[in-house]
């Protein structure tokens, strides 16, 4: 069994916190012990749960990125990804013996290939993405979408939500945004119902990805995701998702 990374997250924006820390739950190998909305509290958590790894912004209030390796002896230092919007931060990072630099917005293509410098600067053993195309029950684990010039072979369980546009659908996987010749009747059919609804005839939701639900009026509801977006929802879906999400029959 691989070991799994100890890692303490820190940066002031709450939604670039809350992607990354749900980008590394879906990894399967990394625990996050401590989250930090700034550099006095990213410290504390580093001296107190001792993580291998920290993701560390650059431009925190007070204290920022580098002033927080500044405050920690060489010794008490784990591996530093530093992860930040501004690429101009690249060179001195690197000179302060940071593992990796990610720039915003990331994948999680990206992020495993970050966990993976990691896992090798501490001697440690990386996991297996390798993820099968269909599972036993016929659904698929993942999709072939367009990036570039060449086709990615994106899990399933990176998607947040589908919505319809015309003659094809749209993918949101965090703030990345992957487009699909497909109807949303043929998308659904690919996709696991344990693990996707459809709560509209044009949006289809991965129920992993709902944070919380908001009751407009009898009927209609608005989901938000774990990513900030918000999808009201169709009447006639109604029944399905409050049995999906355990909500009941009142309401």
């Amino acid at each position: 069994m691989t070991e799994r990374l100890r890692a303490v997250v820190a940066d002031d924006e709450t939604m670039s916190r809350a992607r990354l820390c749900r980008l590394l739950g879906q990894t399967q190998d990394v625990d996050v012990l401590a989250e930090c909305a700034d550099g006095d509290a990213a410290v504390a958590a580093i001296r107190r749960v001792r993580p291998q790894v920290v993701f560390l912004d650059v431009r925190m209030p007070a204290l920022n990125g580098f002033g927080v390796l500044d405050a920690l002896p060489p010794a008490a230092r784990p591996c530093v990804v530093f992860v930040t919007a501004h690429a101009e931060h690249a060179l001195r990072a690197f000179d302060a013996d940071a593992t990796d630099y990610l720039l915003k917005p990331f994948s999680m293509e990206r992020l495993r290939e970050s966990l993976d410098r990691v896992r090798r600067h501490l001697g440690m053993e990386s996991p297996r993405h390798d993820v099968p195309i269909v599972s036993p029950d016929g659904y698929v684990e993942r999709l072939a979408v367009p990036e570039g010039t060449r086709l990615r072979l994106l899990p399933v369980d990176e998607i947040d939500c589908v919505l319809a546009q015309s003659n094809y659908v749209e993918l949101y996987v965090g703030e990345q945004r992957y487009r699909l010749r497909d109807t949303m009747a043929g998308i659904e059919a690919r996709l696991d119902p344990q693990r996707f609804m459809r709560v509209h005839r044009s949006r289809l939701v991965r129920l992993g990805a709902i944070r919380d639900i908001e009751t407009l009026e009898p009927g209609r509801y608005v989901v938000r995701l774990h990513s900030g977006l918000r999808l009201g929802t169709g009447a006639s879906y109604r029944d399905r998702l409050r049995a999906a999400l355990g909500l009941g029959s009142v309401g």
